[in-house]
């Protein structure tokens, strides 16, 4: 079981509020706007005069004891001025600034996590409103509405709201590629619930900048607009007005400038030093540096049963024609979009996997093993499709399916665990948190209900101290601990189906051992049918009963793993048999397979392995090779499998070119 170092419990990110209010620049700032807020609405009550009331004794005088700031050329009070005028300031600011945030902001972020038809005309827009001049713009607008100041501010914010969504749009389309987003889908969350609880907290940091940096810009605008006389009627006080009234005598009383020039520049420093503040505080709480890795040691408690009331089928010894297939894949066919138009990336693959089974799936990067894995679960990249063939679980056609038929067995009858758990968990929320949310998403309940089974998943799945872990980001755990919780929530919606895309590959070897451990006391416990993808025999020989081998996009061989491991019959199986550690003769080096999986736009029309393998003839190469089926249970794309099928390990590897 996995030690939790004293390292990673002193380790907690403390609360947002708190991490922006330990920065002193951003403290300052805050208090100031505050300041600013409390005394404009509080002006009837702390203004020491009304904002029109004269005084002529007192005519441009400079601070006294009467009037703190002195006052202007018809003897009224500038305090009590300021304050007063501060309310209309603040609320257009804040209209402005509100409508860049709802519009700007909001379509940034949809256009860049929904993309499609809806990102292109968002982009058209975008480019059409940009050639706008915001300025003249806004001064017809002032120009028909009047003195309605608020409106005109409203119009602003929507004029600069395209640049605000430009950038917007571009931080969310980082974050939409994100490998944690990816799982969300997998899991069954809906897109909406993606984009609020996951895409938006990582995109806060650009949306928080533009707004501030341009609630600052539009207090400015406001009192370039009062100054020019399209503000508030006199006498009513704004900060602009008063700007202007000063200009006027500044020969006579200069002072007068300095108390709204002075109010005003520093609530624009202000809205930028916070905004900058804030940002920095959600960037440290999401990439705060790794703790040491703990050591990890082997579980000597047993993990949790399965709730009471929950049922599975028991693990069939063997896979049996009779037995109905949970998931069958028929000559699928997969094309996505690249350089080359639309290209076939996966072809014509035959697969099957029984309830309970394991099953492997074997081949070198860029074989397409990890695109099949996604078109069952209809997450092809782009625009990918499926072009020919069936997709069929538990009955189901998949191919064609509504989109809503194909997100409801997301996480709930077929889930994912990915090679790379540090980044499929979002850094932003507690992985006990992310957990709960699947929990009541495939089953409902209360929170509290939802977080107990999140630590009870986290117990069956042998992290130590679950309930602390429950609170934990994923940064603060180590790469087996990781690994633990994102098979935890994979099981939160207790699937039918696990496809764990190589889920030991970033391990070492003792926690691969544990993890893999795990896996079968799983799918033991609960009678998960698994897609094991790997390209590690000892992992597949390990784990499964049955294994596929894929190269360049085609299924070369499959059958039972142990026989497939003795008898191979196609060269590219026996190459990567030859190539694996502790399968050569003694003294005698590793043979590796030469050359490199083609590209799929440079697929041969006939054997795709042809030009790698040394049994190749011209017939290899002329026409598509079919699956052919040498033995019961036993399938292979090779002509020649007959010659292969009759030496021993060292023979067969001399099939592949050197």
């Amino acid at each position: 079981m996995t030690e939790l170092p004293s390292a990673v419990r002193r380790h907690r990110p403390a609360p947002m509020v708190r991490t922006v209010l330990r920065r002193p620049a951003a403290l300052v700032c805050l208090a100031y706007l505050a300041l600013l807020v409390l005394a404009s609405l509080a002006a009837p009550w702390l203004a020491p005069h009304g904002p029109t009331a004269t005084d002529l004794d007192h005519v441009l005088t400079g601070p006294g004891a009467a009037h703190p700031l002195g006052t202007d050329n018809l003897g009224r009070d500038v305090l009590s001025r300021l304050m007063y005028g501060g309310r209309p300031s603040l609320i257009d600011a804040a209209v402005a600034a509100s409508t860049v945030l709802v519009v700007g902001a909001g379509c940034g972020v949809t256009a860049g996590f929904l993309g499609g038809w809806f990102d292109r005309v968002f982009s058209w827009a975008v480019d059409v409103m940009l050639a706008i001049p915001v300025l003249v713009t806004l001064l017809v607008v002032l120009a028909v509405v009047g003195d309605h100041q608020v409106l005109a501010m409203a119009v602003l914010g929507v004029l600069v709201s395209p640049g605000v969504a430009r950038v917007v749009r571009g931080a969310t389309l980082a974050v939409r590629q994100e490998l944690y987003v990816a799982a969300a889908r997998v899991s069954g969350l809906g897109r909406r619930h993606i984009l609020v609880r996951h895409v938006l907290p990582r995109v806060a940091g650009p949306v928080v900048v533009q707004v501030s940096l341009f609630a600052g810009g539009a207090l400015m605008i406001d009192a370039g607009l009062s100054y020019l006389g399209f503000g508030a009627d006199p006498p009513t006080p704004t900060w602009g007005n008063m700007i202007a009234d000063a200009a006027a005598v500044t020969d006579r009383q200069p002072w007068l400038l300095a108390p709204p020039g002075v109010v005003l520049g520093l609530a624009i420093l202000a809205c930028g030093v916070l905004g900058d503040a804030v940002r920095d505080a959600g960037a440290g709480r999401s990439t705060t540096a790794t703790p040491p890795a703990p050591r990890s040691r082997p579980s000597r408690s047993r993990a949790s049963r399965p709730r009471k009331g929950t049922s599975h089928p028991p693990v069939p010894a063997s896979r049996t024609d009779s037995s109905p297939a949970l998931l069958s894949i028929h000559d699928a066919t997969v094309a996505l979009p690249g350089p080359h138009g639309m290209t076939t990336v996966v072809e014509g693959v035959d697969l099957d996997i029984g309830p309970g089974e394991t099953v492997g799936l074997v081949g070198e990067s860029g074989c397409g093993k990890s695109v099949t894995g996604r078109a069952i679960l209809g997450l092809l990249p782009g625009r990918g499709e499926i072009t020919e063939g069936s997709i069929v679980f538990d009955g189901t056609e998949l191919v064609g399916a509504d989109p809503r038929t194909v997100r409801a067995l997301r996480g709930r009858r077929i889930a994912l665990v990915s090679q790379t758990p540090l980044t499929s968990l979002d850094p932003v929320i507690p992985v006990g948190g992310q957990i709960a949310e699947l929990v009541r998403r495939h089953h409902g309940g209360t929170r509290r209900a939802a977080r107990a089974r999140a630590v009870e998943l986290l117990r069956a799945v042998r992290v130590a101290e679950p309930e602390h872990v429950a609170t934990c980001h994923v940064h603060e755990l180590s790469g087996g601990m990781a690994q633990r919780a994102a098979i935890a929530l994979a099981l939160a919606g207790e699937p039918d189906l696990l496809i764990a895309d190589e889920p030991t590959t970033a391990l070492d070897a003792g926690v691969r051992a544990e993890v893999l451990d795990l896996l079968r006391q799983v799918q033991r416990e609960r009678g998960l049918a698994v897609l094991l993808i790997s390209h590690d025999w000892k992992v597949i020989s390990r784990m499964c009963r049955r294994t596929y081998v894929m190269y360049a996009g085609q299924v070369v061989e499959s059958g039972p793993t142990a026989d497939l491991l003795a008898h191979p019959r196609h060269p590219y199986t026996a190459g990567l048999l030859a190539s694996a550690p502790g399968r050569a003769a003694p003294r005698e080096p590793l043979r590796a397979i030469p050359g490199t999986v083609p590209a799929p736009h440079e697929w041969p029309p006939g054997c795709h392995f042809a030009a790698r393998c040394a049994l190749a003839t011209p017939a290899c190469a002329a026409a598509a090779v079919p699956l052919l089926e040498p033995a019961p249970d036993r399938g292979t794309r090779c002509l020649r499998h007959t010659e292969l099928g009759k030496g021993d390990d060292r023979d067969r590897a001399t099939a592949v070119r050197s």
